[in-house]
């Protein structure tokens, strides 16, 4: 199987050289020139197996330029390690008649970003030795919150691999900071940038494309990549969890073998969503794909009217992760829609580069629509939720999870679907106590993320994950800051 670049088709390259390389030379994402079938039969034969076998199979198809050795061997290290707290690695829980949470937390970080940040490194060293160039790669990371820890934890002291993180000084939680700020290993630097989001994925993006920093690094035998969601190697371990998610209700008797069901994400970056679309147009029998935001609504916007407009105020939120008004990689999901024509999306890109804005053609947005539905929640209705959820159902969910699970709600409700639901739940409630506390109705005036926790855990009688109980009395190594102007320097520094 050969890669293609969403900007130029012309560019191909192989498994191992996307995941390398992260980005294409001219800014386009990589994406498959071809879907593998996931048919009935292959799906009935996955039914009983565990999710290591599942995701042999399904990475069997897109990694063919690794050996069947290879792809076990980076499986194991990353889910048969134990590195998740459940055996099941990705395990589901009712909620309600119709709905259940897929839940991604049980990993070392306590997010999502566990499920692919495991296994990426492992596919990223295979990778580098089947370059044979030896040159040591520079993983540049922009995070929202949870993409950066888990980044830094996969990667930590991972041979010929160094890994750059920088997050926005005021957009994540406090406990998400101190995970990133006692980050261990020999070959990691945290930065704090003084912006939003999109202030460090603009200049993650602006330093991969900068000639004078790549020949530098190319003068050091050095080369950049990608560990966010505009990797390949980053979001086909996402496709595998909707595959067996799907596994686990046939076998758990939740639903019938071909019987359709709706999948409901909390989106950002639009990564997560589209690891399902993928899914979906391989043939897992999803009948919608429903893109959940919260305040900074972009995506649910452009859902419902076909434009996409950044030129908006930007709201920081309790569900940080999602705190995000450029959503990279929608611009996958747009070269599919497009017919893979790449001038297109050139021409689309450059637009929201320059105006902030785009809008695609009637065609395109009904093809759009046909697969996705939108919707989004705001502060109130995230609290409101993250309180119902523990009243009806004693399930502490956090705000990210809160989103997903008030907008599946507003979708049933308006659209009268009551198909079994999927809800990614993306991360533990207690990398936000402040938040889940408070949605509870408790108070939290004078007291550290630690203290808040401890109530959390006497309120809910549930316990704090010991990753993250274990950060109270770690050093912070990382505590500087920089200016958005100052990415190109700081990059120096950690070098």
């Amino acid at each position: 199987m050969q890669y293609q670049s969403t900007r130029d088709k012309k560019q191909k390259v192989s498994a191992s050289r996307a995941i390398l390389q992260g980005i294409s030379a001219e800014g386009g994402l990589f994406v498959p020139e071809k879907l593998p079938e996931l048919s009935i039969q292959r799906l009935e034969r996955m039914i009983d197996q565990d999710y290591i076998r599942r995701a042999q199979d399904i990475l069997g198809d897109f990694l063919s330029d690794f050996s069947r050795e290879e792809i076990a061997s980076c499986l194991q290290n990353a889910y048969g390690s134990g590195n998740f707290a459940s055996s099941k690695i990705a395990p589901l829980s009712r909620l309600g008649k119709d709905a259940y949470l897929l839940e991604l937390w049980h990993g070392p970080t306590c997010a999502f970003k566990d499920m692919a940040l495991q296994l990426l490194p492992q596919l990223m060293v295979v990778s580098a030795k089947k370059s044979g160039k030896g040159e040591e790669t520079v993983i540049l990371v922009a995070t929202s919150g949870d993409t950066g820890k888990a980044a830094l934890e996969g990667f930590r002291d991972v041979p010929g691999i160094r890994i750059v993180v920088f997050y926005p000084e005021e957009g994540v939680s406090p406990l998400q900071k101190l995970q990133m700020a006692t980050q261990e290993g020999e070959n990691v630097f945290v930065a704090a940038i003084q912006g939003n989001f999109d202030d460090a994925q603009t200049g993650v993006k602006r330093l991969f494309s900068d000639r004078e920093t790549i020949e530098k690094l190319r003068a050091q035998n050095r080369v950049f990549s990608s560990a966010n969601s505009i990797n390949w190697g980053r979001l086909l371990p996402q496709i595998v969890y909707y595959v067996s998610a799907y596994c686990d209700l046939v076998q758990e008797e939740q639903i019938a073998l071909g019987e359709p069901i709706n999948v409901c994400v909390p989106t950002g970056n639009f990564g997560n969503i589209l690891a399902a679309y993928y899914a979906k147009r391989m043939g897992l029998p999803i009948r919608k794909l429903i893109c959940a935001s919260n305040r900074n609504n972009v995506l649910s916007d452009f859902i419902r009217t076909g434009t996409y407009d950044r030129n908006r105020p930007f709201y920081a939120t309790s569900s940080p992760s999602m705190d995000i008004l450029v959503s990279s990689n929608l611009e996958r999901l747009l070269f599919h829609l497009m017919d893979e024509e790449d001038e297109r999306i050139k021409d689309l890109m450059s637009q929201l580069t320059d105006k902030g804005r785009y809008t695609v053609a009637p065609d395109v947005l009904a093809r759009l629509q046909v697969d996705f539905a939108g919707g989004f929640c705001d502060e109130a209705q995230t609290a409101d939720t993250i309180r119902r959820v523990f009243e009806n159902y004693s399930y502490l969910c956090d705000p990210h999870t809160a989103v997903a699970v008030s907008v599946y709600e507003q979708y049933r409700d308006q659209n009268g679907d009551d198909t079994k639901t999927v809800i990614a739940s993306t991360a533990s409630p207690y990398k936000f106590p402040h938040s889940v506390l408070s949605a509870l109705g408790e108070e939290l005036s004078g007291q550290d993320a630690f203290e808040i926790a401890q109530k959390l855990e006497q309120v809910s009688q549930c316990p704090m994950p010991g990753q993250l109980s274990g950060l109270r009395n770690k050093p912070i190594r990382f505590t500087e800051s920089f200016s958005k102007e100052q990415m190109g320097y700081a990059l120096e520094r950690a070098l």
